[in-house]
């Protein structure tokens, strides 16, 4: 319907409603706040996580018909058998737009347990959105840099504690663990910084992945590698709202967790080796997917 509409109007009303969407649905979140944090109780702390992550589902299903109202998308999405929303998986993609993000929620939407991901520290200061992750038990992360870790060495190694807290708390209810392994959006600054050895993606991090496997890898179901491709490049989420993204190509491959990918990624050598190689092979067939994608 809106998408009879000029471009940035389109994007004005589609960024109202959204945000309209978004404080609708954290006026329960919030509610759930004190019942959640007073009643230490491991069976009502699972029932309160499961009512938030049914109101995040909420939540995307309306940006999902937002989206539809807004703009016509041509969507090409390689289809997964077997998924199941009572199975934990871990969610792995490359990383070019916040418009990823949106993707990965419909294309999985109750197919999947709901998307929990990695999140800079910073982020928590994003209105709503950042406090609403920080009660759906969304790990947040803070970056340090090889210069503070020289001069403060008791820091390496304070994300990976922190992933482990994270995945201790994921154990007890099926979810599905996010991880944009770049670490940051894709751009040719970035790529040319980094002599990134990949034409379309940044270098990886394994640190995280390796943890979570480590910690729940005995109930991690399957790896989803995801390839997410905009056929007329990368646009950012304003494009999104003004409907100028008119094609999104995806493809998934589901991979089986095996335990030579469950290790000590601080203190094995061999084994932090092994993962690095493992998703660094991973990277190498999704660049050249990414090429054949963008050329069909």
């Amino acid at each position: 319907m809106l998408h009879l509409l000029p471009g940035p109007v389109r994007g004005v009303i589609s960024f109202v409603l959204m945000a309209v969407n978004t404080v609708f649905w954290s006026v329960p979140i919030f509610l759930c706040v004190p019942f959640k944090l007073l009643v230490p109780i491991r069976a009502w702390q699972h029932l309160c996580n499961r009512a938030l992550s049914a109101i995040a589902g909420f939540w995307i299903r309306g940006n999902t018909l937002i989206q539809q109202l807004s703009c016509t998308i041509n969507w090409d999405v390689s289809s997964v058998e077997n998924l199941s929303p009572k199975q934990w998986y871990m969610v792995l993609a490359n990383h070019q737009s916040w418009v990823d993000i949106l993707v990965l929620q419909k294309i999985f939407h109750k197919k999947i347990p709901f998307l929990k991901f990695f999140i800079k520290k910073e982020l928590i200061w994003l209105p709503l959105l950042g406090q609403a992750w920080w009660v759906m038990d969304f790990p947040f992360m803070k970056r340090y840099s090889k210069k503070l870790l020289a001069r403060k060495p008791h820091l390496r190694g304070r994300d990976m504690e922190i992933t482990r807290k994270a995945c201790e708390k994921f154990k007890s209810l099926p979810i599905s663990v996010m991880n944009f392994v770049e670490g940051t959006r894709f751009s040719f600054e970035k790529h040319r910084k980094q002599a990134s050895p990949y034409k379309n993606l940044l270098k990886t991090k394994a640190g995280g992945i390796a943890f979570v496997l480590s910690t729940m890898g005995d109930q991690v179901s399957r790896i989803l590698d995801v390839t997410i491709v905009y056929p007329d490049g990368k646009k950012s989420f304003w494009a999104y709202l003004c409907g100028k993204i008119e094609c999104i190509n995806v493809r998934i491959n589901a991979l089986p967790v095996t335990d030579d990918l469950r290790g000590d990624y601080l203190n094995d050598n061999q084994f932090r080796e092994r993962i690095h190689g493992w998703l660094n092979s991973l990277w190498l067939e999704k660049d050249r997917r990414i090429e054949f994608m963008r050329n069909c």
